[in-house]
């Protein structure tokens, strides 16, 4: 792959005189080279982003053991599915806008008792955090990292639901986690999602995971959905609902325009959130 062809599929050029990349950051740029059915040369790779090629190698190994590529000589081509990277590389990109979303969805949740439910995903990590924060709380949750958030925190009340647990998402997901999410009423439901769009609705890589934050969806009184920019005008494999489910799309300025546009006449009040200014 040439220079040209790197440049030309998006993947970041790194500021020799900026820090290294975050893994997370390498991880994403490397797949979504990878996503347009392409492929990654090492040497290369390693001057763009500005690590060493024994890190994109080690790179490289770390994604083929999870199969999400297939290591080649000097470098990787991309295997033919969607890809859906590991909660655990994506938890430091787009951090800001995460927050920023977050703290504009909860402005919304007056004081007092609510019974709130959370779902797996990186926006809603930065949720949890927030509730964190709050008091007479019931949440309810099928993610394991939003109940590590929530777990030492003695004025929040936390339910865990139980089930299958996906690695991608950290989400227990199947027939237990929805029996005990059918046993709650829910005021307000936090939603993260793979992906929204004004001709799909909601949807996700994983059918069983889609069905299960269906499930919560559909216990609660009011949806609001923390999705960043790339999740906008996004349709993945598994359907979870329609719009008319939601309540409001809280995203951040990097979200394509006309689309949200098209979401919001379709009757889901849309917030843009803006990181705040150093």
């Amino acid at each position: 792959m040439t220079e040209s062809q790197l440049q030309n599929t998006h993947m970041p050029v790194q500021d020799k005189h900026a820090p290294a990349m975050h893994r997370s950051d390498r991880v994403t740029a490397i797949l979504d080279r990878l996503a347009y059915g392409g492929t990654v040369d090492v040497a290369t790779a390693a001057r763009e982003l500005g690590v060493s090629v024994a890190t994109i190698r080690r790179d490289l190994t770390l994604l083929d053991d999870q199969n999400l590529l297939v290591r080649t000589r000097g470098g990787a081509v991309g295997r033919d599915i969607a890809y859906e990277l590991p909660v655990r590389y994506r938890d430091n990109h787009g951090r800001a806008a995460k927050q920023a979303i977050a703290r504009m969805a909860l402005r919304a949740l007056a004081p007092g008792r609510h019974v709130v439910a959370v779902n797996g995903g990186t926006t809603t990590s930065e949720v949890a955090r927030l509730l964190a924060t709050r008091t007479e709380l019931t949440v309810v949750t099928n993610a394991l990292n939003i109940a590590g958030i929530l777990v030492n925190r003695p004025k929040v009340k936390l339910v865990v639901t139980g089930g299958v647990a996906r690695s991608n998402s950290y989400e227990m997901v199947g027939p237990w986690a929805e029996t005990i999410v059918g046993r709650f009423n829910v005021d307000t439901a936090f939603i993260g999602i793979d992906g929204i769009s004004a001709a799909s609705g909601l949807s996700t890589h994983d059918e069983v995971e889609a069905h299960t934050n269906a499930v919560i969806i559909g216990r609660a009184q009011r949806v609001v959905v923390v999705a960043d920019g790339s999740k906008i005008g996004r349709t993945h494999l598994a359907h979870v609902v329609g719009l008319d489910a939601i309540d409001q799309l809280v995203t951040d300025s990097s979200a394509d325009p006309a689309e949200l546009q098209a979401i919001a006449a379709q009757g889901v009040a849309v917030r843009i959130a803006e990181p705040a200014r150093r």
